[in-house]
């Protein structure tokens, strides 16, 4: 089954333009590895021109401040990954099967789900994190209630369930799962962690026949 999720979210990784990209395109792409590999604050600007080869001015150019290009990076991310989500949604997946794969893309896109850079933007840039999390709530509540709807329908899901409860409890999880006080590495690996998190939220909705299908993927796994 992960082989599968693999080579389907591989399919949905957008396919680079022939175009070649700007180097305010370029700054981007690099600050936005750079920055979930090791953090949005331990980052310096000095960090990235060395990294790319260039001079500060020439980051400068384009970003007033280390602010701005946080602000940039994040956005990007966050177009990237809702547009991959969407073009999941496009193929009309069972809807179990479709919770995972998202879950497959997302991770991978945001390097494994590192938490040590989300925690550093949360505390060292808490109003770009704030409208972060704003615009994914509004792009994960569409998704979750999407799929919670056909769940219904196709009857893998129960029929008497509370949707925008459930949308809503589950995006708050899944945020709340990133505590490390909660949830420390050590005892919690990231990967087992949001398998663990995504099965008991599906187990809690769940019809005998979702349940077959949810058995089924993860013993394929």
């Amino acid at each position: 089954m992960e082989t599968f999720i693999v080579l389907k979210v591989s399919v949905l990784t957008f396919v680079p333009s022939t175009r070649i990209p700007t180097m305010k395109e370029k700054i981007i792409e690099k600050a936005n590895d750079m920055f979930l590999s090791l953090g949005f604050k331990s980052v310096t600007m000095d960090d990235l021109a060395s990294e790319m080869g260039i001079s500060k001015k020439t980051i400068y150019t384009h970003f007033q401040n280390k602010t701005k290009l946080v602000e940039a990076t994040t956005h990007h991310l966050f177009c990237t990954i809702s547009d991959g989500i969407e073009a999941i949604l496009h193929q009309t997946l069972d809807p179990i099967e479709e919770l995972y794969t998202i879950k497959a893309f997302v991770m991978q896109h945001l390097k494994n789900e590192k938490t040590a850079p989300l925690y550093q933007l949360q505390k060292y840039y808490p109003k770009i994190h704030s409208g972060l999390k704003e615009k994914q709530f509004e792009v994960f509540q569409e998704c979750v209630v999407d799929n919670l709807k056909r769940g219904i329908e196709t009857g893998v899901f129960r029929s008497n369930i509370d949707i925008e409860f459930i949308s809503r409890i589950y995006f708050i999880g899944t945020n709340g799962i990133k505590d490390k006080n909660m949830f420390p590495d050590n005892r919690f690996p990231v990967a087992k962690l949001m398998d663990d998190y995504l099965e008991y939220h599906i187990l809690g909705i769940t019809t005998e026949k979702g349940r077959t299908i949810l058995n089924n993927l993860i013993k394929e796994q």
